[in-house]
């Protein structure tokens, strides 16, 4: 039954094989090292391993906690590991780094930990880890391990690398792998992320590891390939996937931004065009037919429309007995003639009384203007931008004033862009190997060098404010002091920390240089917060001021990121601004001025240089205001002359200084210019601030309507005929009367129009309507008193032939006679009966309705916004730093969102509103504003934002030896103290391990705020986030917050509009979605450009409402001062309104957007146009010619003229000298605009509005006829009705 003996053979030789191989497995699974030996040369305070190749130790049970805390796999049975508790330690230090950036992703830490914790504390080592080269230590009679090999399956490698490679860096705004692989993110890889790790060149790694990357067993060893998370995954320990901000496989699918609107066309053509272009063909058609039906039917029968009061046997002539007139006029017509006739009673016994006392009037008129005047002591002007452009109570101006209030102002810039002319040099070779890198001509060595001496000499700049000395330390942005009072210099040399000696620094192997400032360039723009280069000499990329440079903030004119390749240098020196205190702040503005003055003076062949400084846009304004003084005076001084000059009707070279009104019109321009300062004193004593829109625009105005009046007063005067036993105080008053109640009318409603144009929201409009408003009212009051005493003082003068000006001297006897001036019989003559021709009208219609169709085509194509060149003159130095920030910047403007105060963030659930790590909501404000940075394009926001909240829970881990406190005293302990007594904040517990919440919250937050990032924890908030959380109720709360980011680079207005619109949009969304029962809060995002920019916003809605406002007012004045006659009204605003849409048209060919500015002028246009059609309405109503026709050619030759002299050559001569300014603005929104509504305002209401009420008009005023009859029957003035 036993076995043959070659069955016992084989069995024996079968069980040697076995127990051979299960020998060379326990030999395999061995250790290569086990504690830690001689001090290593590589890094300071820390060791080389002590080799060991015997197998696993049970670890100490005081290293068991620690064990569970770094390696939990390893936790189990009698925990037989490589390692030691000291190596332990030392693996913990050694990562405090990645666990501040990476934690925030569990996944990825944990995969990291697990490399990490294979090869300290592996029992089966020598699978995967080789010893390659040691070292003697002969105080423990053992060797160091100086060199291993690490043999990593590919599969571990890789998923280690995808789980973290979307890991933000919340307070720089980049991927934490800038930081922790020695290149910029984009560059990095699994394995090239590996070896950075293991490089002893990164100042933590005490000896070289060389990683090889198989999943296949190499020279018999077998790679380390363990299990691995996926960020999307939750681990073991209950920590949940990481969150969508860190993991984009988390995400879903990417936003898509919403399609753009399309252009409205049609037939591949604008549609507008098309519509506007039929209407105008349907109009044509339908005029043509209406016109050529009316001419035929004229033809048959001819008929007038005062037939029945031109017959001497019907009950409406004229010729009828006046006491049966009353029965035939309407109730309408007789209450609009008594109330004219009211007016015209009243303007005569005023007149005459003027004339008659002319005195008494004089002298109390100088003393109300005086007194008035006054006030222009309390004058201020107002240069402030925001002032201009915000109202204190708009939503970008309250948001301004709450993040001033909680975080303190927006800091100040003061910025060079800088170019070279000098050839780039040749590009750069790597030692050993390595594509050559080119660079561009501001990153040669020579020219960093002159660029850190301009540097150093403008941080040597000295102001003085009121007998101080001020430097740049004095004023700038320090944000780690008093630890570190070094100023924030965003600047390329902050790389080689400010230093000539630094910039110079090399290594070199003997042979070759293999880094120098090359190689340190190329290290910090991929990881601009590290504390040490990879490369010798290990130079810090980290700022002297304690904060990361990032390249895009300092370089300009590169592509992609090729940063390299850059072609300007952005040197920017934030300043302080101070809220509420004018000496901090004049000190400030007083080293800017420095600033200013050495740039200017600044000489170097090699450099070209842009600047600007805070202060520099506000100067140039003001510089700009004073070099256009002579222009301004120069236009004033043209429209003077003429009007001084063209008041005389001079009838023979005898009496040229007889008949000339030199002082008649000099009176008139003070009366004008009484009436703007009486305006400017008295909303100076109420302490309403000037701006310089107010002072360059309003005299332009009312000298439009003020002239316009005294024309309309002299030259009815001078054609006008004395009647026999009529006094020179009666004609004049009788004057005052017929023409008085127009003026009244154009007055006043402009007077309303602009009054109610106060009721903008635009400071700039508003104040400029009070003002306006005021004036013109002035004007007029002082016009129908002062001025038509004046009137008479002089027509009596004349009268005694004495000299005008020299009114001394008399001329010998010689009466002149009332004659028609040559303009006037001009209008009479020739230009009214041709405008009102048969064959003229039809064309006129036609051509200004198809200027009004295009115009209307046209309104939506009008741009929004003011480009920021056209408020600099034209010689400027800030128009070159436009041109550079445009051409070279890749970065906007930060953009802060801020929730305001009443958020509670002490519990976790509204910890989840707000953070963007693990567990935190998918909408919460950090992945909202992560979300919105993907679509940049259209968000216009570029980065993700910086976020205090989640650095401070990364800052707060038990884990980190970020947050400690001294056992005895409870106070902080920074993590690069070394001492007993510091204690971690949090135990390692699951519940320590967890969000701190309620008081734990409030109890570390504090000391995370305070701490300066250092080389062993880099998430210290003191420079990062010192002004982003206002701690409230004596530390024990927080109040408002806020999270930064940047916008993308925006150049023109509709970019700045749209980032402020869509930031919006945004942070209402956001408030949305973190609403907490019973708390008031939101919140909003604030830019420093959002004050100047949301005026754009309803911009379009202010205008419409504005100007549909002021049409309104004029209606309704209009109506009730001619006498009810509310057809008249209509046909006023309709040309008005005709103007207004003209001005558009306008502005869309000559390039003028919509602003505040042009807002003003299109008032204004509102308010002259009025001028132009007024008058020429009043006039055909009270005409008692006999068809219409006749009545707009008796108006269009009687008021025509003085329109035309008092408003259109007045203003011609002044606006052409406005093209000769230095001042764009100047040359865009008051040359071309005030010339566009001079010739609009011109031609409308002398061309088309005659011809208008030729066809349209009212019917006549019956009782007004009637009454007009009555007033001059029997007297030699009754052949004018005839």
């Amino acid at each position: 039954m036993g076995l043959s003996v070659e069955k016992h053979v084989f069995l024996f030789f079968s069980l040697i094989i076995v127990l051979s191989g299960t020998r060379q497995l326990v030999q395999a699974q061995h250790c290569v090292w086990y504690g830690e030996c001689g001090p290593s040369p590589n890094v300071q305070g820390k060791n080389y391993n002590c080799n060991y190749t015997g197998p696993a130790i049970p670890l100490p049970e005081d290293g068991h906690q620690l064990l569970a805390e770094l390696c939990p796999g390893f936790n189990y049975d009698n925990r037989t590991v490589c390692c030691d508790v000291q190596q332990l330690k030392t693996l913990k230090g050694s990562l405090q780094v990645p666990l501040q950036f990476l934690s925030r992703c569990p996944a990825c830490f944990q995969n990291l930990m697990n490399l990490f914790c294979e090869l300290t504390c592996s029992p089966r080592q020598s699978d995967f880890l080789n010893s390659t080269e040691f070292s003697p230590y002969p105080p423990k009679n053992q060797s160091n391990v100086v060199k291993v090999s690490y043999y990593i399956g590919k599969t571990f490698a890789n998923a280690m690398y995808n789980a973290c490679q979307d890991v933000q860096a919340p307070s720089s705004n980049v991927k934490a792998l800038s930081i922790l692989c020695g290149k910029d993110a984009s560059k990095c890889n699994s394995t090239n992320w590996i070896e950075y790790l293991f490089n002893i060149d990164n100042k933590q790694t005490p000896f070289a590891i060389d990683p090889y990357f198989s999943d296949n067993s190499t020279e018999g060893m077998k790679p380390m390939n363990n299990h691995t998370f996926a960020c999307t995954e939750s681990l073991d320990d209950g920590s949940g996937p990481c969150s969508c901000q860190d993991c984009t496989a988390a995400c879903g699918p990417t936003p898509v931004p919403p399609p753009q609107p399309q252009p409205w066309v049609i037939l591949g053509m604008d549609a507008m065009n098309i519509i506007m272009g039929i209407s105008y063909t349907v109009f044509l058609l339908l005029f043509i037919a209406a016109v050529l039906g009316v001419w035929c039917y004229r033809k048959r029968i001819v008929t007038s429309e005062y037939a029945p009061i031109l017959g001497s046997n019907s009950a409406h002539s004229l010729n009828s007995d006046a006491r049966d007139l009353s029965l035939v006029a309407s109730s309408c017509d007789t209450l609009g003639e008594r109330f004219e006739n009211g007016l015209r009673v009243a303007f005569t016994w005023w007149g005459s009384l003027c004339v008659r006392q002319p005195l008494p009037v004089v002298l109390s008129t100088l003393v109300l203007v005086a007194a008035c005047s006054a006030g222009l002591y309390y004058m201020r002007i107002t240069t402030d931008p925001v002032e201009l452009w915000s109202s204190p109570s708009s939503q970008a101006r309250r948001e301004k004033e709450y993040f001033d209030i909680h975080f303190g102002p927006f800091f100040r810039t003061e910025q060079l862009i800088i170019t070279t002319s000098v050839e780039p040099d040749k590009p750069y070779s790597p030692v050993p190997s390595g594509d050559d890198v080119p660079f561009g001509a501001p990153l040669n060595k020579d020219i960093l060098h002159q660029v850190l001496d301009l540097q150093t000499d403008i941080e040597n700049l000295e102001a003085t404010f009121d007998g101080e000395l001020v430097t740049l330390k004095d004023i700038c942005l320090s944000p780690l002091s008093p630890y570190n009072s070094n100023c924030t210099i965003l600047s390329v040399l902050n790389y080689y920390q400010n230093s000539h000696d630094v910039l110079d620094h090399v290594a070199s192997d003997g042979f070759w240089i293999t880094a120098d400032y090359h190689t340190h360039f190329l290290y910090c723009v991929s990881a601009p917060a590290s504390l040490s280069d990879t490369n010798q000499p290990h130079d810090p990329c980290m700022g002297t001021f304690g904060g990361p440079v990032f390249p895009w903030l300092v370089l300009g004119g590169y592509d992609a990121t090729n940063y390299n390749n850059a072609t300007a240098l952005v040197i920017t020196f934030p300043v302080n601004n101070y809220h509420n205190d004018s000496k901090r702040l004049g000190k400030a503005l007083a080293w800017e001025k420095e600033f200013i003055r050495f740039v200017q003076n600044y000489s170097n062949p090699n450099l070209t240089i842009a600047y600007s400084s805070e202060r520099s846009i506000e100067d140039e304004i003001d510089r700009e205001s004073d070099s256009d003084i002579t222009t301004i005076a120069i236009s004033y001084a043209i429209m003077f002359l003429y009007i001084s000059l063209a008041l005389g009707h001079i009838q023979s070279c005898q009496r040229l200084l007889v008949d000339s009104k030199v002082s008649l019109g000099i009176a008139g321009i003070m009366i004008v210019l009484s009436s703007v300062a009486c305006s400017l004193g008295i909303f100076s004593y109420a302490g309403v601030p000037l701006t310089l829109i107010v002072i360059e625009v309003i005299p332009f105005l009312v000298l439009a309507v003020g002239v316009d009046n005294i024309f309309i007063i002299v030259q009815t005067y001078q054609r006008d005929y004395r009647m026999q036993n009529e006094e020179l105080d009666q004609q004049i008053g009788r004057i005052l009367g017929e023409v008085a109640p127009g003026m009244l009318l154009s007055s006043f409603s402009e007077t309303v129009a602009f009054f109610l144009g106060a009721l903008s929201n635009m400071p700039a409009v508003r104040t400029f309507s009070l003002f306006a408003g005021l004036a013109i009212l002035i004007d007029f009051l002082l016009q129908i008193s002062c001025f038509i005493s004046l009137l008479g003082l002089d027509a009596k003068r004349q009268e005694s032939n004495r000299l005008d000006i020299l009114c001394c001297v008399k001329l010998s006897d010689g009466q002149g006679e009332a004659t028609d001036g040559l303009l006037f019989r001009f209008f009479k003559k020739v230009y009214a009966p041709f405008v009102l021709k048969e064959w003229v009208r039809p064309l006129v219609v036609a051509l200004f309705v198809g200027v009004l169709s295009f115009s209307i085509a046209s309104v939506n194509k009008v741009e929004v916004g003011l480009d920021q060149t056209l408020s600099m003159p034209d010689d400027s130095y800030v128009l070159d730093y436009f041109g550079n920030m445009t051409k070279y910047l890749h970065t906007g403007a930060p953009v802060y969102f801020v929730v305001e105060e009443g958020y509670d963030y002490r519990t976790s659930a509204g910890q989840n509103q707000v953070c963007g790590g693990v567990g935190c909501n998918n909408n919460s404000l950090v992945q909202q504003v992560y979300a919105a940075s993907l679509i940049s394009n259209y968000t216009k926001i570029a980065f993700t934002p910086s976020s205090w909240l989640d650095d401070y829970f990364d800052w707060v881990k038990p884990q980190s030896s970020c947050c400690r406190y001294y056992n005895s005293t409870g106070a902080f302990c920074n993590a690069s103290v070394v001492s007993s007594q510091c204690m971690p904040c949090r135990a390692m517990t699951p519940s320590g391990k967890q969000r701190p919440t309620g008081d734990d919250f409030m109890r570390f937050l504090p000391m995370f705020l305070s701490d300066n990032p250092n080389i062993n924890c880099g998430k210290g908030g003191h420079a990062a986030y010192a002004t982003a959380v206002d701690l409230i109720d004596n530390n024990t709360n927080v109040g408002a917050t806020y999270f930064m980011t940047y916008h993308t680079i925006l150049t023109k207005s509709p970019d700045f509009i749209s980032a402020m619109k869509m930031a919006r949009e945004l942070a209402d969304n956001i408030t949305l979605s973190m609403q907490q029962e019973g708390k008031e809060y939101r919140v909003f995002p604030y830019s420093v450009f959002y004050v100047f920019y949301e005026q754009y916003l309803t911009i379009v809605y202010d205008t419409a409402l504005n100007l549909c406002v002021s049409l309104a007012s004029i209606f309704v004045v209009t109506s009730v001062l001619l006498g009810f006659q509310f057809w008249s009204a209509f046909l006023v605003c309709l040309t008005i309104a005709m103007i207004l849409v003209n001005m558009f048209g306008v502005m869309w060919l000559w390039g003028i957007s919509l602003n505040a500015v042009s807002l003003v002028n299109l008032v204004m246009s509102c308010g002259i146009s009025v001028e132009f059609c007024s008058h020429i309405v009043r006039a055909f109503s009270t005409s008692t010619k006999g068809t219409r026709v006749e009545r707009a050619e008796e108006a269009l030759a009687h008021m025509g003229s003085s329109v035309f002299s008092g408003i259109t050559l007045t203003k011609f001569g002044g606006i052409l000298i406005l093209a000769l300014s230095k001042s764009q603005i100047f040359q865009v929104f008051y040359f071309r605009m005030y010339l566009a509504i001079v010739l609009l305002g011109a031609t409308h209401g002398l061309l088309f509005l005659p011809v208008l009420l030729s066809y349209a008009g009212p019917s006549v005023n019956k009782a007004k006829v009637m009454a007009a009859s009555a007033r001059v029957a029997g007297t030699e003035r009754e052949w004018l009705l005839n």
